[in-house]
Formats: structure tokens, C-alpha cells, sequence
């Protein structure tokens, strides 16, 4: 069960809104397209409703793009932070969560790594800078774990250290698209792990 689902009974599995079923669809536009390479009307017409009518749910393509780097970002966050709080100070398991919990990012949301890598310079500033900040904070997290499990580590090798195993992660829209996504999230993840100096356990 991943994350999204927790908490729910069986069988009630919740129906996408309107507005996240916008988002869904913007992403894969964006990334096989470019932001700029896709229309209001484009977006409408692939989500089933008129151009016009999307400024229903959103102002502009800009608040798309912006909601859907924010909105992404923000869950990293959240589920990083409870990773952490899970392993109960075990920085070895922490970073096992934290691993895992990128891989089920990266694996179900390729086209969101593809926006954000090539779509950044379209973010309005505001919603830049509110990102970046989010990201600093996920970023932080790994750090931390990373500083505790070598205590001689500073803060710009921990920083470079998790910045790399991101990379690696993160490669999944260009890498592996021949093997099933359980034998990549393991690949990767015994990589990864392997690179910050944790044991798989």
C-alpha cells in the first residue's frame, strides 16, 4: 500500500478531483511536450473539458506548473519527515526510508522529474522560491540522518552526498525502462544505499 492510500478501508479508494486529474494530465503534457509547447487548449481538450474551462480550477498554465512542483514538494516533505520519525532515531533506518520513499516518488512520478528539470525558468518566482525552500528542508532531513551515521561528515559532503544519491534515483525517466519498476526500485535502492554507506538490513 503506498502512502497516498494509507488510512483508507478497503474498497474506498478515493476518486481523483477535478484539479488533480488536471495536474496528472499537465505533467505528462508538460514532459513529453515542454511547458511551453502546450496550450491552455491542449490541456483542456486532454482533460475533457474547454480551454475557458479551465481557468475554472486554475488562473493561468503558470498556477498549473506552480501547484504541481508545490504541491509535490510539500508531500516529499511530509512523508520524509514521517520516514524519520519511524525509524525512532535509527539513522540507518532512517535513510532506508528515506531511500525507499524517493524510489516510489521516482517511480510513479517520471514526468514530474522531467518537468522540474526542464521546466524550472517557467515557475513564477514566488513559487520558485517557495520549492526551493521545501526542498532545502527534504534535503536537511537526508543530511541530518547522513552526519549522525558519520559524525566526521560535514555539512557540504552531506550535502553532495544526498544531492548524488537524488541523482541516481531520479534517473528513473531514462534508465531501466526494460526491467519491471520492482527490480529497478531494487536495483536503485541497493545503489543508492550502497553509495551513502548504509546496510541494507
Amino acid at each position: 500500500m503506498s502512502e497516498d492510500d494509507a488510512g483508507r478501508s478497503p474498497g474506498a479508494a478515493r476518486e481523483p478531483s477535478r484539479r488533480e486529474q488536471i495536474l496528472a494530465t499537465a505533467a505528462d503534457l508538460f514532459a513529453a511536450r515542454g511547458f511551453h509547447g502546450v496550450s491552455v487548449a491542449d490541456l483542456g481538450a486532454a482533460c475533457g473539458i474547454s480551454g475557458p474551462a479551465l481557468y475554472k480550477h486554475f488562473p493561468s498554465k503558470q498556477a498549473v506548473l506552480a501547484e504541481m512542483l508545490t504541491s509535490i514538494s510539500e508531500r516529499l516533505l511530509e512523508v520524509g519527515r514521517r520516514r524519520v520519525d519511524d525509524a525512532r532515531g535509527d539513522a540507518a533506518a532512517a535513510l532506508r526510508g528515506l531511500v525507499h520513499w524517493q524510489l516510489e516518488f521516482a517511480l510513479s512520478r517520471r514526468a514530474l522529474i522531467i518537468v522540474q528539470d526542464r521546466d524550472w525558468e517557467s515557475l513564477p518566482p514566488e513559487a520558485r522560491d517557495q520549492v526551493r525552500s521545501l526542498q532545502r528542508a527534504y534535503i536537511a532531513l537526508w543530511m541530518d540522518q547522513l552526519q549522525v551515521l558519520d559524525p566526521d561528515l560535514d555539512r557540504p559532503r552531506a550535502r553532495a552526498a544526498a544531492q548524488a544519491a537524488f541523482g541516481l534515483i531520479n534517473s528513473t525517466p531514462r534508465a531501466g525502462h526494460d526491467i519491471p519498476d520492482d527490480d529497478l526500485h531494487a536495483l536503485l535502492a541497493r545503489m543508492a544505499l550502497a553509495a551513502l554507506g548504509v546496510d541494507r538490513a
